[in-house]
């Protein structure tokens, strides 16, 4: 893996200096672990034309949702406690010799910015802007095959879910058994808080769990996802409690199953992400749910929950091949509850199957 770390950074350290500059300094961690292979918090990587510093503010603790340094970097710990690495990379910079450095400066707060001006007045700051994240976009096999394990982990936990008695329990409840599920099957932990919705509340996007009890006949909608070895992906499904499901809720559900699996269809190397969002989107629209929908029907996930590209109406670009996304539609009805269905997805041509699934709980609408 070692290899593959140093050829990323030798990528960037050539964009780098083909605009002109010495030395750049990475802060946001999920570039610095796209990088290196860890991500302590706070820590910053600098990268010198034959140098390469992970700045950490603390000893690494080992903790295997941080990830271990590649092998040919050198981690220095700063002497002082408390202190900023991002900083500290700024002033070992201009002792280096460097007269200009790329900084991060999306991720890098005002105060942060004047800081390293102070620390290092001789040095030409500039932006790298989001050179880093453009080269996470499409993902290497090694990447690909984190997901598919993070995958088949929420899968898991999921399918064990389902299998136990959920009457009468709360949606906290259900929230943390899936989330110590998660990791009791390999997970560093969530990609992030798990949702679990009930009648309602189900297919409200982004809901946080509450202590409302499970009910026959309800809605249940859970969206949850594992976080291996720093990749993150996600699966949404929505079940019916304790009895058959009414009409209404197959009605709904199968509007937006079409609208999801519309989206699904839809992806392919080439494809404006718009266009995935506009299939997706139309959907729903044309049996007049179009203002209940979000402000987007899907986006990439890798080192982050949430990244590029975005499948939105107002979203730039075409997709490429071996890009993770999610499908994810889903209807609220305020008093009623709703429906979300959701799936982390590898773009991928016609020629190799067409867009890979790793997601694979059944969509089917179960009653549980």
């Amino acid at each position: 893996m070692s290899e593959l770390y140093a050829a990323r950074r030798t990528r960037l350290r050539d964009r780098v200096a083909g605009a002109g500059n010495a030395a750049a300094l990475i802060s946001r961690p999920a570039n610095v672990r796209y990088l290196t292979g860890c991500a302590p918090p706070g820590a910053a990587l600098l990268l010198l034309p034959a140098d390469e510093v992970l700045l950490c503010g603390t000893p690494l603790s080992g903790d295997p949702a941080e990830g271990r340094p590649a092998d040919d970097v050198r981690v220095s710990v700063l002497p002082t406690r408390g202190g900023d690495p991002v900083v500290a990379g700024a002033d070992l910079a201009a002792t280096a010799g460097a007269d200009s450095l790329a900084v991060e400066e999306h991720h890098l707060t005002v105060t942060r910015h004047r800081a390293l001006s102070q620390v290092a007045p001789r040095l030409r700051l500039t932006d790298l802007a989001c050179a880093v994240e453009g080269q996470r976009l499409v993902k290497d096999d090694d990447e690909i095959a984190c997901l598919r394990i993070a995958a088949e982990i929420a899968d898991q936990a999921l399918g064990e879910l389902l299998e136990s008695i959920l009457v009468g329990r709360t949606e906290r409840h259900l929230a943390l058994e899936l989330e110590r599920r998660l990791v009791d099957h390999g997970a560093d932990g969530p990609a992030f808080p798990t949702s679990v919705a009930t009648g309602p509340n189900a297919g409200r996007p982004g809901h946080l769990p509450t202590d409302r009890r499970v009910e026959e006949g309800d809605f249940l909608s859970v969206c949850l996802g594992a976080n291996y070895r720093g990749y993150r992906c996600e699966i949404g499904r929505t079940f019916v409690i304790g009895t058959t499901p009414s009409d209404w809720q197959i009605e709904l559900y199968d509007l937006v199953f079409a609208a999801q699996r519309a989206g699904r269809e839809a992806l392919a190397p080439g494809v404006e992400c718009r266009e995935v969002d506009r299939v997706t989107r139309h959907v729903l629209d044309a049996a007049g749910y179009g203002e209940r929908l979000g402000a987007w029907t899907g986006h990439g996930v890798g080192l982050e929950i949430d990244e590029d590209p975005q499948l939105s109406p107002a979203a730039m670009g075409k997709l490429d091949a071996c890009v993770p996304v999610t499908v994810e539609p889903g209807v609220h009805i305020p008093g009623r509850g709703g429906v979300r269905i959701d799936d982390t997805l590898v773009v991928r041509p016609e020629a190799d199957g067409g867009p890979e699934l790793l997601t694979i709980t059944t969509k089917e609408l179960l009653a549980l």
